[in-house]
């Protein structure tokens, strides 16, 4: 029988949630910790669509990389994810700038082991970037292409400022701020979920390629193998991927 506590507990392992940032809000959001659960949803977000997956599949508990709670709540509308989780009595687990951040298992630790990057390492400036070599130098056009293809995505953006590039740094989600910490510590090409046009143009001026492969398909990656950890540790419970909530941008 497992509960909520022991779950969290679990994670204190390897993504403690002390260790998130300042701005963020990681934890139980939403729930009792000591309910008993068999059945957990796990997501990149919450929205009511996965709610209502949660409800359909009889799962108590739905785990989450962005915070459902993430700003002060001044108002509760009836359709919103928090309220229809509290009325389903369905608890959230959310775990975000702490699961960026691990050394042990984190968003940027899949991220990099998906495109083929070796030896990963937490980097000793960046915000929450990682950085690892190709095993053997890469043609930019190569490498984008090879990214695109891991990632699945339908698109991406990248510059081939380094036309050959190995030393690859890595930062999921909008990590645009790495671009200076990544040309500092000799990354010849730099791969993310967002970026700003004056980053592009500071990426340019520093000798630094980019990829920019989409805020979902940057961080969707750690989903799967997030449930196949949690899968191994708790044997009694079922751990499924979402399959209502999904990147809605479009390409045409």
């Amino acid at each position: 029988m497992t509960r909520i506590s022991d779950i969290l507990e679990f994670f204190e392992g390897f993504a403690p949630v002390g260790t998130a940032m300042d701005f963020d809000n990681a934890g139980l959001l939403v729930g009792d910790k000591n309910c008993v659960v068999d059945k957990v949803l796990v997501t990149l977000d919450i929205t009511g669509e996965v709610v209502c997956e949660a409800e359909r599949l009889g799962c108590g508990l739905i785990i989450s990389h962005h915070p459902v709670i993430f700003n002060p709540i001044k108002r509760l509308d009836t359709q919103s994810a928090v309220y229809m989780l509290a009325n389903k009595g369905i608890s959230a687990i959310c775990m975000h700038t702490n699961l960026d951040l691990s050394e042990i298992f984190s968003v940027n630790i899949c991220l990099a082991k998906a495109l083929g990057v070796k030896d990963i390492r937490k980097s000793e400036k960046g915000v929450c970037m990682f950085t690892g070599e190709l095993e053997n130098p890469t043609d930019i056009y190569d490498f984008a292409r090879s990214v695109k293809n891991n990632l699945g995505c339908e698109g991406l953006r990248f510059t081939d400022t380094k036309k050959t590039v190995k030393t690859v740094a890595v930062s999921s989600g909008a990590g645009g701020d790495d671009i200076a910490a990544a040309a500092e510590e000799g990354a010849d090409v730099f791969v993310t979920g967002e970026i700003k046009h004056h980053e592009i143009n500071l990426a340019n001026e520093l000798n630094v390629s980019i990829i920019d492969v989409g805020h979902y398909k940057s961080e969707d990656i750690v989903i799967l193998p997030l449930v196949k950890k949690l899968s191994e540790n708790f044997p009694d419970i079922i751990f499924t991927k979402s399959k209502a909530y999904t990147d809605n941008i479009k390409f045409i």
